[in-house]
């Protein structure tokens, strides 16, 4: 328990310490005028109170992550607790906060138009198509996933196709009506579930004082045969680093009150995702020390929760088990439709703009839904997939930001660090994993190294000329234009 306690530990200093330097590295300023107030519109840009938009901003980017991720995380051992911690603190809340400021600096401008803005035009395009294409695939997965649960504990009368039209029914109203009358009533509630069950497995940790592996041991347990690198940062997106937040970071940047609020809904969301992984990552590691490691992360949550927290807690885990995935995918859905919007420069504010651009891609979800169901493991590959490509968003994102501080003049290792190491995850999945190409490791992990210099190289060059052409007095100038 003392690795585990001095983890937890860590992750709540550095939001106060950490969060505080980047917040501060940034420029926050409540002088500033925000989108919030600028372009309020009654349905995208809408000012919600702080802690509203913190509970959003959690549920929007958690789901099932922290949770699924952080028990097939812990079939590493104790070396996810490193992830989970350094992950977050250093990466996964650094990326939200940079996407979702960034953001609120441009307009509320979606994830592509940043990339666009800083890593230029032609990338914006291929990074457009490739968002959409990602938030379709993930709306899918959370379309089937909770249906499927649902049918097996309702009557035979509600089957799985009676669920899957419910949802799907429910994600279109999600994805038009204005973020503060469904979304924001709603999420707050389920936001609360999720942190409630997190809490409880953790009372009852340090209640039971189980015999959790400690570090200066070894790295525990090993469950997983794969390789740690990169299968463990795959394996964990949601609690440590994730594409996906970037895409919904956004949201919220259209919905804070001020720039200094930016560090608790960012930053702070992020850090309490890591919280919530790391207990369910310690708790998945007490479940296989008893159980073995062959029951699924769904399997393991219902069992944990019923036999940690009781009646009530096997209550709480199939509420939040089928509305967590429910949640992420219709901000996803929405999030799609806001890039298409932005992309087209196609105001959203009347019902028969979001209705153009929604029906589109509902028909695709759709289409794509209807096809996967006809597979046996058509989800399990979509997810598959979906994982590779989520941590690419994230590589983009830290890219997106390192140009950022570039232009500003402004300490860029704090986003470079995490740049390089995702764009090695993300470049080693992809050359050893067998959705790809499948090669050994003494070819991957070169390949890898190498693109991910030649990355570093392209910047430190683009940077030289950069600063050639704009020496720093002249970039101080024009801070306010870079932004």
């Amino acid at each position: 328990m003392i690795t585990f306690s001095i983890a937890l530990a860590v992750l709540i200093l550095g939001y106060f310490t950490y969060g505080k330097l980047v917040e501060r590295l940034f420029g926050a300023n409540d002088k500033n005028p925000v989108p919030a107030s600028t372009l309020a519109d009654g349905v995208d840009y809408v000012a919600l109170p702080t802690w509203k938009a913190f509970m959003i901003q959690f549920l929007n980017i958690a789901g099932l992550g922290p949770i699924f991720g952080a028990i097939m995380g812990a079939k590493f051992g104790t070396s996810s607790y490193l992830w989970i911690v350094f992950g977050t603190i250093f990466g996964g809340a650094v990326h939200d906060y940079f996407s979702g400021m960034l953001s609120l600096r441009n307009k509320g401008a979606s994830l592509p138009v940043i990339v666009g803005k800083y890593l230029g035009k032609g990338l914006q395009n291929v990074f457009t198509v490739f968002a959409i294409i990602l938030l379709v695939l993930l709306g899918c997965v959370f379309v089937s996933q909770p249906a499927d649960i649902l049918a097996r504990l309702t009557p035979d009368t509600l089957d799985l196709n009676f669920w899957l039209v419910a949802i799907f029914l429910y994600y279109f109203a999600a994805t038009l009506f204005p973020i503060d009358k469904l979304i924001g009533n709603f999420y707050p509630i389920l936001g609360g579930v999720l942190l409630f069950m997190a809490v409880g497995i953790l009372v009852v940790l340090f209640w039971n004082q189980p015999d959790l592996p400690e570090m200066w041991n070894g790295f525990g347990t090993k469950y997983e045969s794969n390789s740690i690198f990169p299968m463990m940062f795959i394996s964990i997106a949601c609690g440590a680093v994730s594409g996906f937040h970037g895409t919904q970071s956004p949201m919220m940047a259209r919905c804070v009150k001020s720039e200094k609020k930016g560090r608790l809904v960012f930053y702070g969301a992020m850090v309490c995702e890591g919280i919530v992984a790391l207990i369910w990552a310690a708790a998945a590691t007490v479940y296989y020390q008893e159980n073995g490691a062959g029951d699924s992360a769904a399997l393991v949550t219902m069992n944990i929760s019923k036999e940690w927290l009781g009646g009530i807690g096997g209550l709480i885990a199939i509420i939040g088990v089928v509305a967590a995935p429910i949640t992420s995918g219709d901000t996803a859905l929405r999030s799609a439709r806001l890039v298409v919007a932005d992309t087209l420069g196609f105001t959203q504010k009347g019902i028969i703009n979001r209705l153009i651009i929604s029906i589109p891609l509902f028909v695709i979800t759709l289409l794509v839904l209807m096809t996967s169901c006809q597979h046996s493991e058509g989800f399990a590959k979509i997810w598959r997939y979906f994982a590779g490509s989520n941590q690419l968003l994230a590589a983009f994102t830290f890219w997106a930001a390192t140009v950022y501080l570039c232009k500003v003049g402004k300490n860029y290792a704090i986003t470079l660090i995490p740049a390089l190491f995702m764009t090695m995850v993300v470049s080693t999945y992809i050359m050893i994993s067998p959705e790809c190409f499948e090669q050994p490791w003494y070819i991957s992990y070169p390949a890898a190294a190498l693109l991910t210099l030649n990355f570093l190289l392209v910047l430190l060059r683009w940077k030289y000329h950069y600063n050639m052409k704009f020496p720093k007095k002249s970039r101080q100038k024009t801070d306010k234009t870079i932004l």
